[in-house]
């Protein structure tokens, strides 16, 4: 049965040419809105919180702070209506999932970043 589902994924699902990212890392994502007959572009930039599923489902969470409040943000990979993911910096970090950097304010809220 899980081949036949890994079949069907790698068949019919589109596949996106995303750069690779991972947590820590600071990215814009760029994606299309519907509101009745109009569509427009809008971005979402903030830090990869985790990845987490695989192929079909895979997903990501951004984090950025509007103000003093913290919003994020949980974007399918697959999903049709991203444009495109543009990587600001490269973040190094520990763990795979960062939800520490929730409770994070003021300097202590920075990550180091990786220079290539």
């Amino acid at each position: 049965m899980e081949s036949l589902i890994s079949f069907v994924e790698n068949e019919f699902v589109p596949k996106k040419d995303f750069p690779q990212f991972g947590p820590g890392d600071t990215i814009t994502v760029y994606y299309e809105i519907k509101e009745g007959e109009k569509k427009r572009t809008q971005f979402f930039k903030g830090v990869v919180i985790q990845r987490r599923g695989s192929g079909a489902t895979e997903t990501f969470t951004i984090r950025k702070m509007s103000g003093t409040i913290g919003v994020e943000r949980i974007f399918p990979v697959n999903m049709p209506a991203l444009q495109k993911i543009e990587i600001n910096k490269k973040g190094k970090v520990r763990r795979a999932r960062i939800f520490y950097f929730r409770g994070l304010t003021g300097k202590k809220a920075r990550i180091k970043e990786v220079r290539s």
